[in-house]
């Protein structure tokens, strides 16, 4: 059992019979009273977000997961490939079932494949990956003042907003779960 206020997104629960993934979690607090827990809640089996408000204190139960050190080792246009290091078994995953990670995946990376009664039910990345940038505005004299940052594409496909200094071709590391840009690598 887990307390809902240690919610955080990605943890599957559950509840009513059923697992669901928590996609986003808001706590509010009342002046005097408990706060109370909103989230959204995804069914894994069905896929259908719904939203649930819990009271502060209460306990749901945490699905038991296995966890599996696997490598990501390509998309086929249908199925993204995913081999077990321990076995060598290969899994074909539903681009759904990858869902969030897809715009941080690279041949050959290293993840953790989550199972529950050996069904596949996500994958879990590093907390952050270094990927190259493939398009972005160059550097203009005097950028820097504003201390912004500029947009960027990455070699997977996924925009992020890099500081003015970052130019094609650099290798950049990206926390996986804000998406937003750390350092150059």
């Amino acid at each position: 059992m887990i307390e809902v206020g240690d919610l955080r997104k990605g943890h599957v629960i559950q509840l009513e019979g059923n697992l669901y993934r928590v996609v986003e979690v808001n706590k509010h607090f009342m002046g005097r009273g408990s706060g109370i827990i909103r989230s959204r809640l995804k069914n894994i089996q069905t896929g259908y977000i719904t939203e649930k408000t819990f009271s502060s204190g209460e306990r749901v139960e945490e699905a038991e997961l296995t966890f599996r050190q696997a490598e990501y080792l390509y998309f086929d246009g249908d199925h993204h490939c995913f081999m077990d290091l321990g076995n060598y078994e290969q899994y074909l995953l539903e681009p759904d079932i990858v869902e969030d990670a897809i715009g941080y995946l690279k041949e050959n990376m290293e993840v953790v494949l989550l199972f529950h009664d050996e069904r596949i039910l996500g994958i879990q990345l590093p907390t952050s990956v270094v990927l190259e940038v493939t398009q972005t505005d160059p550097n203009f004299k005097g950028d820097t003042v504003s201390g912004g940052g500029k947009p960027a594409l990455l070699e997977t496909g996924m925009k992020v907003t890099v500081p003015m200094f970052i130019e094609n071709g650099q290798k950049i590391r990206v926390d996986t779960r804000t998406g937003e840009y750390l350092e150059r690598a």
